[in-house]
């Protein structure tokens, strides 16, 4: 891509999709029409042309674009998703890979070139508001599914294979207690354990049996406020003294034996946040091919003041 044309795609509630350029001290609108029925909940250009984009709405309608051709045709539109289409993310890993996902609780996996059939469909549990691919493991791919928490979910069998089943869920984060609404990757590498809270006592710990890794908060904002501080005046850490409600454990796919060359033990840092109590939650996951073996884990809840 053209870095000196840096542009963006935006929807907005009339259905409509507007392509922004970025200029020195402006956004300048390039192009704008009317792509969907309803609102227009997501818009999302591909990571290999950035001529193409793709768009979803609550008509139930997925639609791809191409800016050589105009916005007046779709390159293809899809009525795959039964509700609508709320989340679409290309995979800057695997060109042609697309992932797609609606209130119809479903998680779709796309080969661009054939958008008549996905690859896969995998069902969560609740509606997919947001879709992560992982920023250096092409088959990561991570879930905010509204109702029923975040879910990160193993790939590879539906790109490598073909294999049209549901993809297997790793790990799934339930200590949120609003509607899963964000969530994204680290782009941080952990090579070593998290440094410990300096609060005092030790905070208490919620432990739950989770396939695939071991689930840690770093950190949780303490208020439901935007403007959350973690020192006070003095420079000292504040720390959240009331530990998150336990809550019970969901079944979740185990991972499938033989994940292929990214299933070395690896751990990453993700963000979480939900809905109507403006929580944010920044927690560590931990995984190796031996506990998907087992498929057993623990978390623990420890505010920290790393973010």
């Amino acid at each position: 891509a053209d870095c000196s044309d840096a542009r963006v795609v935006s929807s907005d509630s009339t259905g409509s999709l507007s392509v922004l350029s970025l200029g020195e001290a402006s956004l300048n609108v390039v192009s704008q029409w009317k792509a969907h029925d309803f609102e227009a909940w997501i818009s999302a250009f591909s990571y290999w042309d950035t001529q193409l984009l793709y768009s979803g709405g609550d008509d139930c309608k997925l639609k791809g674009w191409d800016l050589r051709m105009g916005p007046s045709t779709p390159t293809f539109t899809s009525k795959r998703h039964s509700m609508g289409v709320c989340s679409i993310h290309s995979n800057p890993h695997r060109e042609h890979v697309l992932a797609t996902g609606s209130y119809d609780e479903n998680v779709l996996l796309w080969d661009g070139r054939n958008m008549r059939q996905p690859l896969s469909e995998t069902a969560v549990g609740g509606g997919v508001w947001r879709l992560k691919w992982h920023p250096t493991q092409e088959h990561l791919l991570l879930a905010a599914c509204m109702h029923n928490d975040y879910h990160i979910l193993h790939c590879k069998q539906a790109m490598d294979e073909g294999n049209e089943g549901p993809c297997p869920i790793l790990a799934s984060y339930i200590l949120h207690n609003s509607l899963s609404y964000g969530a994204d990757w680290s782009w941080l590498p952990l090579s070593s354990p998290p440094p410990s809270s300096p609060q005092e006592p030790a905070p208490a710990c919620v432990e739950f049996t989770e396939p695939g890794g071991h689930l840690r908060i770093q950190y949780e904002s303490p208020t439901a406020s935007f403007d959350t501080s973690l020192e006070d005046d003095s420079g000292r850490y504040i720390p959240d003294h009331s530990p998150p409600p336990e809550k019970s454990t969901q079944p979740c796919p185990a991972p499938l034996p033989g994940l292929g060359d990214d299933s070395a033990s690896m751990s990453c840092l993700l963000a979480t946040c939900s809905f109507y109590d403006h929580m944010l939650h920044v927690w560590r996951w931990d995984w190796s091919p031996e506990e998907a073996e087992t498929g057993s884990g623990t978390a623990e809840t420890e505010p920290s003041p790393s973010s």
